[in-house]
C-alpha cells in the first residue's frame, strides 16, 4: 500500500468543500429565498430549511465562509490521511 501525501490530501479536501461553498453562493445569488430553500430541502432528504435560511448575506461574511470551510476541510483531510497512513506502518 502507498502513503498518502497528507498535505496534499488536505489541499484536496479543503479545495472541494471550498467549490461546494461556492456552489451554494451561487444557488442563493440566483435562485432566489423560495428556490433556496427547495433546492436545499430536496438535497437534505426533506429537512425543512425554511426557518434556518438567512438570505443577507454579506460579502465579507462569505468569503470568511469561505476560508474557514477551506481551513477545516484542509484540517479533516490531512488528519484523515495523516491516519491512514499511521495504519499502514506496522
Amino acid at each position: 500500500m502507498n502513503n498518502i501525501d497528507v498535505k496534499r490530501f488536505g489541499f484536496a479536501v479543503g479545495a472541494t468543500l471550498a467549490l461546494l461553498h461556492l456552489g451554494c453562493l451561487f444557488v442563493m445569488a440566483t435562485a432566489g429565498e423560495a428556490g433556496t430553500i427547495l433546492f436545499f430541502n430536496s438535497l437534505l432528504h426533506g429537512l425543512d430549511v425554511t426557518h434556518i435560511i438567512r438570505m443577507n448575506i454579506s460579502l465579507l461574511e462569505a468569503l470568511m465562509g469561505f476560508i474557514e470551510v477551506f481551513v477545516l476541510g484542509w484540517l479533516a483531510g490531512a488528519t484523515i490521511a495523516a491516519i491512514y497512513n499511521a495504519s499502514l506502518k506496522k
